[in-house]
């Protein structure tokens, strides 16, 4: 099938050509995000193929579909930067990869965890410019504290086996409980008991309307005074301005991101030449007790092979039979 590969990077590019080996696609690599400029590159192509920060709303759906495009396949999991009920309306089919390597996004969690609270980060520039003390640099044992994950998909049980594994309590919150968590002795609670309860909070829920802002300021408040607030799910969960407040008056200790709500325009960019024009994530930056990744955490080789192998075998079955077992509807979001 002939498909226009967008937001592609040198390892997009590398990891997609080696798994195409396999199925035979006339892949088209654009190294720009599809944006109302960009979507014209999509002309000729019965399928496109996207990335979390390709933002398909109606209008890009609707022009999509007067190209012919008929498949949208998502190089990611979550699919809230797909406008679904236009999709639908326009007869495009929606394909994303359901998991790929919870273990690669789980350990990107752990890690900031350890980070940000022993100063991993600041320590190695102070080393690296003869600085020895360790003023400012005092941290806490994270064994017999009280974690708490909301979402326990795949990757939220995947942090709870190895939080379980450092010592810790773990407690969770999902609207369907996980049966491997639950065997793994994990607590189930409502939100506000989680947030009263929890040392360390760490974020991995899909971005629904019903979780949009998930972490606001009612919430903070509700949550132990020095908590330690670790996203590496959607940007958009976390009320970034909520969220300063906290920094500033001393509710939140500790705030590790992999994601950021407005970090379209930011992440997976070079931008170190210019002037950072987001005056909140530039606040964020100033907080010494901040931590932030450019979305990394999935960022292995397992994961983007997996990616890659699974976004094929969806285009080369919608190709074969009109369908994917990974297709995405409203229908299915629902339920």
């Amino acid at each position: 099938m002939r498909v226009a590969v967008f937001s592609t990077k040198n390892y997009d590019r590398a990891f997609l050509e080696v798994a195409n080996k396999g199925y035979g696609h006339e892949l088209v690599f654009f190294e720009p995000r599809i944006t109302p400029e960009t979507v014209k590159l999509a002309q000729g192509f019965p399928a496109i193929c996207v990335f979390v920060n390709d933002l398909l709303h109606a209008a890009i759906i609707e022009t999509l579909a007067g190209y012919g495009v008929r498949l949208i396949a998502l190089r990611s999991a979550g699919f809230n930067n797909v406008d679904l009920a236009a999709a639908q309306e326009h007869g495009v089919t929606v394909v994303r990869v359901p998991a790929y390597s919870p273990h690669s996004v789980a350990e990107h969690t752990v890690a900031l965890l350890l980070d940000v609270n022993r100063k991993i980060h600041r320590a190695y520039a102070r080393v690296r410019e003869g600085n020895f003390s360790l003023e400012g640099l005092l941290g806490f044992e994270v064994r017999e504290r009280t974690v708490g994950i909301i979402g326990t998909g795949k990757i939220g049980a995947a942090v709870a086996e190895i939080m379980l594994g450092f010592g810790c309590n773990v407690i969770a919150y999902d609207i369907r409980p996980n049966p491997v968590c639950l065997e793994m002795g994990v607590q189930y609670m409502a939100l506000p008991k989680l947030f009263a309860g929890a040392d360390i909070i760490s974020l991995h829920s899909p971005l629904t309307p019903e979780t949009y802002h998930l972490i606001n300021a009612e919430a903070i408040a509700q949550m132990k005074t020095g908590v330690t607030l670790i996203n590496t799910s959607r940007g958009a969960l976390v009320d970034t301005l909520a969220v300063i407040d906290g920094l500033k008056s001393g509710k939140i200790g500790h705030l590790a991101l992999d994601v950021y709500e407005e970090e379209a325009d930011l992440f997976f960019e070079d931008l170190s030449d210019r002037v950072l024009q987001d005056d909140v994530f530039a606040r964020l930056l100033t907080f010494p007790n901040v931590i932030i990744t450019g979305h990394q955490a999935f960022f292995t080789r397992e994961a983007l092979w997996t990616i890659s192998d699974i976004t094929l075998a969806n285009i080369a079955e919608f190709e074969r039979t009109g369908a994917s077992v990974n297709e995405v509807t409203l229908e299915k979001m629902v339920a």
